[in-house]
């Protein structure tokens, strides 16, 4: 079984200048570059100009698909740094054209209200199946779907999944690389759950389906390289659009984050 990728190297930037970082793509993973890396590199290049303050939400466009053949240029707008908040602007650039941008907003840690939403009651992750145990090649994300998940012969079903996730690189204790790394997998099945009631997927010949826009709430600090449940639901699509909704729980049942994210779902028209 081959070794599984280093999230760390794959999320990786290299600075060239005071506000411009540059990042690569792994190039065995498709024609396009996955979209929840542009979301964590971007988010990590924001972090580089930052002070001492923590994400707490992100929202972004996906302009046009990126090339991993090269590299990725990302350039941060320091949009204002308050008494309490920082807003950072980052837009991905390609072949001279963005690709790719993120608004970005960090607060000063500070006490509140608390209240959450309650976990659903599903199996554990180690009562499930490692479906990549026997893989030639494994993410650094290992994912475990709740109900299975069917990519060949896809059956109408409700537009709901859970999935337990984790990190299998070994994470630093730095909240701005743990929460890059839960921005990278929110990208990983959210869209597929607006297809669960259409019987299609990405496999499906014809269908067509593209990330358009993310957004990332980020509600408690976490640690990536336990166990978390992605609980998805799909409350609409329309207009060969799929509106989506993510909620992440630790092991332990607490909320870390929430995601939102429409994206293209439509089945293209064969050319007479």
């Amino acid at each position: 079984m081959a070794e599984p990728e280093n999230v760390i190297d794959t999320l990786a930037l290299e600075r060239i200048e005071v506000n411009l970082f540059r990042g690569v793509a792994p190039q065995n993973q498709g024609p396009r570059i996955f979209g929840g890396l542009v979301i964590a590199q971007a988010l990590l290049a924001a972090y580089r100009t930052v002070e001492a303050r923590v994400c707490h939400s992100l929202h972004c466009y996906f302009i046009r698909p990126g090339d991993p053949s090269v590299p990725i240029l990302y350039d941060v707008d320091r949009s204002r740094d308050g008494k309490s908040f920082t807003t950072r602007r980052v837009t991905a650039i390609q072949h001279g054209a963005q690709i790719f941008n993120l608004a970005a907003s960090f607060q000063d840690p500070e006490p509140g209200y608390e209240h959450q939403d309650d976990m659903p009651d599903v199996p554990r992750p180690e009562d499930l199946a490692d479906e990549e145990a026997d893989s030639e090649w494994r993410r650094s994300i290992e994912m475990r779907w709740v109900d299975g998940r069917e990519l060949d012969n896809p059956v109408p079903s409700p537009p709901v999944q859970n999935v337990w996730m984790r990190s299998t690189t070994p994470l630093p204790d730095d909240i701005a690389i743990q929460q890059a790394v839960l921005a990278y997998m929110s990208d990983m099945s959210l869209l597929s759950t607006c297809m669960r009631p259409h019987g299609v997927n990405w496999r499906t010949p014809g269908f067509q389906s593209a990330s358009l826009d993310h957004a990332i709430w980020f509600h408690q600090p976490t640690t990536f390289t336990d166990w978390h449940l992605y609980a998805q639901r799909s409350p609409s699509a329309s207009g060969a659009r799929g509106f989506n909704l993510g909620e992440i729980f630790n092991i332990d049942g607490r909320l870390v984050a929430s995601t939102a994210q429409e994206g293209l779902a439509r089945m293209r028209t064969p050319r007479g």
